[in-house]
């Protein structure tokens, strides 16, 4: 691992657990055992480390909604998206645990993550003849954020459950 992986490992780690506004460069640097400098030379500033990381994070968000997005029966999209946090690897959690800090920090604009997975989702219920198919795309993606962040918790027992219902919800089973 090179010095610079080894500075995003470390910040994704301490961004996540900490914040990104409560994490210093000196911090990260001390934990990562390089000097401080090299994060500037690497990566500009503090934010510009956290650029890196967030580029990481829309690979992976890509990556997990790809798939819906070329299926076209709508059971099957409503389905595969109930399914999506339980499809997230637990060697990622950090980058989904720094996705939920970073919605808090002031400085930090997550608008638009989503806004994919709605418009796909808006577009199922509406082929399902849903009556409001843009407040039900929003209700799902509420709920799959509300379980991704219990299981991000450590919460599985719960989160399954609440998969299960969704599913029998829409009449998926």
């Amino acid at each position: 691992m090179t010095k610079k992986e080894l500075l995003v490992d470390t910040a994704l780690e301490l961004f996540a657990q900490e914040g990104f506004n409560a994490t210093s460069t000196s911090k990260i640097a001390k934990q990562a055992q390089v000097s401080e400098g090299l994060i500037f030379r690497h990566f500009g500033s503090k934010k510009g480390l956290l650029k890196a990381i967030i580029g990481d994070i829309e690979i992976k968000i890509n990556e997990l909604f790809a798939p819906i997005f070329e299926l076209k029966d709508p059971k099957r999209v409503l389905l595969e998206t109930l399914k999506l946090p339980f499809a997230i690897e637990k060697s990622s959690y950090n980058y989904w645990r720094l996705q939920f800090k970073l919605k808090w920090e002031d400085n930090y604009d997550s608008k638009n993550k989503t806004d994919a997975l709605l418009s796909k989702l808006t577009i199922t219920f509406t082929q399902l003849n849903y009556k409001q198919p843009e407040l039900e795309a929003q209700l799902v993606v509420h709920i799959l954020d509300a379980i991704a962040s219990d299981l991000l918790k450590g919460n599985l027992e719960k989160t399954t459950n609440y998969q299960q219902f969704l599913i029998q919800k829409y009449g998926l089973i």
